[in-house]
């Protein structure tokens, strides 16, 4: 077996390489070697966290349409099984599904593993991991390399047995419970067309198992099958071709809503009948309107890119936005603080579609998202209004850009970092420039209508040699000016490249 670089598999809070050959520059470091060292090493970790032998452990493995996806998970289930742990193969499965292993009753395992790399090329996978508090942190997964690192593996005399389950059915009914319930019909969906965009991820059962049992015609739905050479869009929520092809579906079908989910489904946005899209700040603002009239003043956790109009929004409903860092870990993490401060606050969301709520174990989970929305779509038909209604009055901004400038040093963190420390100590300079109060990732300034009329944030990508900006103007041209403000700061540092600003400030 190659020499692997253990800890260049780390993606934060999961393991993510390049599976599958075929893409110049990008040689394979996933292999399914690899994927049973991983595999073992997930139970000797789990052994070690609770106490029991590895022969008493039961792990749930699943995965998504990924080509490579079926022999890594095959790969990661026999070191498992050489270990002596018993091991339960889902097959296709959600992310989130693969956590409900574990706290559904009749199942409850006691840990789970998920092959999948969200929305990434075709040629790259990784896996996710759960306990049943919830998914492992960057440390976790630190500790779990360590052991493939070091080979702190022992052998089981006797093979852990390996068995076979359709969870999805079983996670999909939970869902189809949760609406009946929730709206108190057996049929609350009847009458409605709702459109479904997988995008040939794993995301399609949803049309089946969960729209079609509720009443809901679903014809027109697409990319339902599973197909990991993803040949009609990325499934991505976030990517404009994506959405581009849900909202021609929903305005082709005269459907009343259009759903749409990343390759794993614990990502989701939808489009009102309208052929508006809601996603970004709008999918937050939908969620915030649902929640707080359940939930009256509570808090909603987002991350760091969220505009002032959305703040303005959820504030207005008589809510709290608290805007956090990026990192779907890491609002989610945030959340759990707050309520463990004895903060009411309901859910964690990042613009991507990341959301995960307080009432479903705080899992991120773009099916159980999408439900929320469902039963409240059901309630207002009777009321005669719309999901599009819930969110009219809120302000988006003129104008809007996401800016992304590659550190060239070596040591890009340390790098980056000055350029932050500096840049703060610049804002305390100039009288125009208003740091943001809730200042908890990189440099966010607002700026008043003389220059710019918005703000723009700094920040330095989690893992990547990045340094993305965004920027928000409530007026035309506004980014243009702003984009002009930091570029007279950053001009300064040859180790930026600056050249993605250009269009901007010459605009």
């Amino acid at each position: 077996m190659q020499k692997i670089q253990w800890k260049k598999l780390q993606n934060g809070s999961d393991i993510r390489g390049v599976a599958l050959h075929g893409v110049e520059g990008q040689p394979v470091n996933l292999t399914p070697e690899a994927a049973s060292v991983i595999g073992a090493a997930f139970g000797v970790w789990l052994s070690r966290r609770t106490g029991r032998s590895l022969e008493d452990l039961r792990v749930a493995i699943g995965r998504d349409s990924r080509l490579s996806g079926p022999d890594l998970l095959d790969a990661a289930a026999q070191g498992l099984q050489h270990m002596g742990v018993t091991v339960t193969d889902c097959g296709l499965c959600s992310t989130p599904a693969m956590f409900m292993t574990l706290v559904t009753d009749g199942f409850s395992f006691d840990g789970s593993i998920m092959v999948t790399a969200s929305h990434l090329p075709f040629n790259r996978n990784g896996l996710k991991f759960f306990v049943p508090e919830g998914g492992l942190d960057h440390d976790d997964i630190t500790a779990l390399l360590d052991i493939c690192e070091k080979g702190e593996f022992s052998i089981a005399v006797h093979s852990g047995k390996r068995e076979t389950l359709d969870f999805l059915s079983v996670y999909a009914q939970g869902l189809v419970d949760n609406i009946r319930h929730a709206t108190g019909g057996q049929l609350p969906l009847e009458g409605l067309r709702i459109v479904v965009d997988a995008g040939n991820g794993a995301g399609g059962f949803f049309a089946e198992k969960v729209l079609k049992p509720l009443g809901a015609d679903t014809g027109g739905s697409n990319y339902l099958d599973p197909d990991g050479n993803f040949p009609n869009h990325i499934p991505n929520p976030e990517d404009p071709t994506a959405m581009a092809a849900i909202r021609e579906a929903v305005l082709e079908n005269h459907a009343d809503l259009g759903i749409i989910f990343d390759t794993d489904v614990d990502r989701a946005a939808v489009v009102d009948s309208s052929g508006q899209e809601i996603n970004r700040n709008r999918i937050i603002a939908l969620l915030a309107a649902i929640l707080l009239e359940e939930h009256p003043g509570t808090t909603i956790v987002t991350d760091s890119v969220t505009s002032s109009g959305l703040a303005d929004f959820i504030a207005s409903l008589g809510g709290v936005h608290h805007r956090f860092k990026r990192g779907y870990k890491n609002v989610i993490n945030e959340a759990i603080r707050l309520n463990e401060q004895g903060i009411d606050c309901q859910a964690a969301i990042e613009t991507s579609g990341h959301g995960a709520l307080k009432e479903n174990y705080f899992l991120d989970d773009g099916a159980y998202l999408v439900s929320k929305i469902l039963v409240q779509m059901a309630k207002l038909r009777r009321e005669g209004r719309t999901i599009g209604q819930l969110i009219e009055t809120l302000a988006e901004p003129a104008e809007a850009a996401e800016i992304r400038f590659k550190i060239l040093p070596e040591d890009f963190k340390s790098y980056g970092q000055k350029v932050l420390d500096d840049l703060l100590e610049q804002v305390q300079k100039c009288p125009n420039w208003t740091l943001a109060p809730d200042n908890r990732e990189g440099v966010r300034v607002s700026f008043g209508k003389e220059d710019g009329d918005g703000w723009f944030l700094l920040r330095l990508s989690l893992h990547d040699p990045i340094l993305p900006l965004n920027i928000e103007s409530d007026q035309p041209g506004g980014v243009k000016i702003i984009a002009q403000h930091i570029y007279s700061f950053l001009r300064q540092y040859d180790g930026l490249d600056l050249s993605p600003l250009t269009p901007w400030i010459q605009a």
